[in-house]
């Protein structure tokens, strides 16, 4: 009988943890330094970084007793390069989803996140006539976040995040090379 209480006490223990997480949403944005990395790229295609910027709504669940949880935004981005003295950009809607841990006393907390995003391409050119070729851009974007910040007074994140492209969504069409998007997320996020 008393393995059966302890049974019951453990499902009741059990079952408390994920009413007690802690939900809260709200909005991030920030700058974007991004590129577009293209394999055996002919020494007269010489690219720069992009700066643009990224804002949306997130949400953040947390379980409180270990700080593991996860993240997920909908974000317009702006991605893109410049190659020569034509600027290549592309507007997306990117949703990432993180895994998150934070460690740290409830004032200042520090996390590490990581997971996959998907992005949809929304605007900017399709096609771009650069150094007598042609750069077509793709309509869908996959692959892998990691990042880091600060959290202030439970509210206020601070973070940087890499986002290494999985799919090609770039390809200069003589040449036929395909790139994909790189970058750097700098962000500020207020939940509530």
């Amino acid at each position: 009988m008393k393995r059966v209480y302890l049974l019951i006490l453990a499902l009741v223990a059990w079952m408390a943890v994920p009413a007690q997480a802690q939900f809260k949403w709200g909005i991030k944005g920030g700058a974007n330094i991004s590129s577009i990395h293209f394999t055996n790229l002919p020494e007269n295609f010489s690219t720069e970084n992009l700066t643009g910027f990224h804002i949306g709504p997130t949400i953040e669940l947390m379980a409180p007793l270990v700080g593991l949880g996860f993240d997920a935004s909908i974000l317009y981005s702006q991605t893109g390069m410049e190659i020569g003295t034509q600027t290549v950009k592309s507007d997306y809607l990117n949703i990432p989803v993180n895994l998150k841990w934070k460690i740290g006393i409830p004032a200042v907390k520090v996390f590490a996140a990581a997971g996959p995003y998907v992005g949809f391409r929304l605007g900017g050119g399709k096609f771009w006539d650069v150094l007598s070729d042609q750069i077509e851009s793709k309509s869908f974007s996959a692959g892998l976040n990691i990042g880091a910040g600060v959290e202030l007074i439970q509210h206020l994140q601070i973070s940087a995040t890499y986002q290494l492209g999985l799919t090609d969504n770039y390809s200069i069409k003589k040449l036929e090379i395909d790139g994909k998007n790189r970058g750097w997320l700098i962000s500020a996020a207020i939940l509530f």
